[in-house]
């Protein structure tokens, strides 16, 4: 499932026992700690055995799902059985040991002998797999709903809807209101509707983000420089572009805007985009941008990359990021999209902050962090004047990066942002 990865946690299968299946027909959802994917199957005929529920860890090699070849017409406990393992197309034959172990209950899982099924098989309720993982993150069984698509296909529309419905109740004194951001992976109850004490395993993308969070905090000597920066002119030439009928729906945000900048600041200072090697004590220094950018998600936080980004232009950069960030926030990403990123941009600034101090994503030396935009006095020469003001923030790994670098690099990316149209247009 990718360089790296050692397990993974089952979402929800996409065939029953008894099923026949074709060749490279999806079977289940897996969610590691870089993606959601879909696993194909490996053989075409009878499932006989799953390995596994919804919510398992599963470890990489271990047995996952067990399959009659298709054409085997002995009964079913003389018929050699296949066991798809979760890398590569490997084999094990179903005498092999049972390894696997439940997380929850620490008891071995052991493997059944193959039997033919004794009651019709179960099939889960049709929808796409970012609909599905919207339910399992909101605790809601897709049985319980009625899809409104094709074919009775459930829809977003019916999620929502269901969400919707009725709740529990608090008396409007001290009724809360449900927030749709996600904490740990997952969408809290409300104070009111849930239970006293409650809690989370920590695993997937919150884990992966725990221990990349904790290996850069005890790695890497963080620190930071800052500037506040009249980001007037910026905006006013967003408000144009945005006005322009042949850009249609593309997006250009401020956001679009400091990914140009910080490329610019790398090709001036390539020591920003740059790494630490502990093993070799060396440090190495990239001349291709691999962009980062902090994504909040339902599954949690995680960092995508726009690969060779210091080659893309203002549409090339806008268009860019919209696939990206939509991508990665429907669980689409791919494995490749969020490994190797050499640089980063987090942006607070939609969550009404004025700046932050980011960690740095392990494997990086630099990581910007954008405020919010908001209108404020500022001097002017002898004047003082309205002005639109950001707040731009630069978290460094101080065994790379230098204070004079730091100020230099922040300079330069303010200096772009502030009027960024003379860069755009001459480079």
């Amino acid at each position: 499932m990718g360089e790296g990865l050692t397990e993974a946690e089952i979402v929800v299968w996409k065939v029953a026992v008894g099923d026949v299946v074709t060749l490279n027909q999806a079977l289940v959802d897996i969610e590691t700690a870089k993606a959601t994917v879909e696993l194909p199957s490996p053989y075409a005929g009878e499932i006989l055995t799953l390995h596994g529920e919804p919510g398992d860890i599963v470890e990489v090699g271990q047995p996952l799902v067990t399959v009659r070849v298709a054409g085997d017409s002995a009964p079913a406990s003389e018929v050699p059985a296949r066991t798809a393992v979760l890398v590569g197309y490997g084999v094990e034959t179903e005498a092999g040991p049972a390894r696997r172990q439940h997380r929850r209950s620490g008891a071995p899982a052991p493997l059944p002998l193959p039997t033919p099924p004794t009651s019709p098989p179960r099939h889960s309720p049709r929808s796409t797999p970012p609909i599905r993982l919207a339910a399992k993150q909101n605790g809601v069984s897709l049985d319980a709903m009625t899809g409104t698509g094709p074919n009775g296909l459930i829809t977003r529309h019916d999620l929502e809807a269901f969400l919707a419905g009725p709740r529990l109740t608090t008396p409007a004194a001290i009724a809360t209101p449900v927030t749709d951001l996600p904490f740990a992976g997952q969408q809290l109850a409300s104070w009111h509707e849930g239970p006293r004490e409650e809690r989370i395993p920590v695993r997937g993308v919150t884990r992966s983000m725990v221990e990349a969070m904790v290996t850069s905090a005890f790695t890497a000597p963080h620190a930071a420089a800052w500037l506040r920066v009249d980001v007037t002119k910026m905006v006013e030439l967003i408000a144009a572009l945005r006005s322009r009928p042949a850009l249609g729906s593309l997006r250009v945000t401020a956001l679009t805007v400091a990914a140009l900048a910080v490329c610019d600041a790398a090709r001036h200072y390539p020591g920003l985009n740059s790494s630490f090697d502990e093993a070799s004590n060396e440090i190495i220094v990239r001349r291709s941008v691999a962009l980062g950018i902090a994504a909040a998600t339902p599954r949690g936080l995680v960092v995508p990359s726009v690969k060779r980004a210091d080659e893309l232009d203002l549409i090339s950069m806008a268009r860019a990021l919209t696939e990206l960030i939509d991508v990665t926030r429907e669980g689409r990403a791919t494995v490749a999209d969020l490994t190797g990123t050499t640089i980063t941009i987090t942006n607070v600034g939609p969550f009404g902050v004025d700046g932050a101090m980011p960690i740095l994503p392990p494997g990086t030396t630099a990581i910007f962090a954008m405020g919010q935009i908001v209108k404020s006095p500022w001097v002017d020469g002898d004047q003082v004047v309205v002005r639109d003001v950001m707040e731009l923030t630069l978290s460094f790994d101080h065994r790379v990066i230098d204070g004079a670098l730091a100020s230099r690099a922040v300079a330069h990316v303010g200096a772009f942002l502030h009027d960024p149209a003379p860069a755009l247009l001459v480079g």
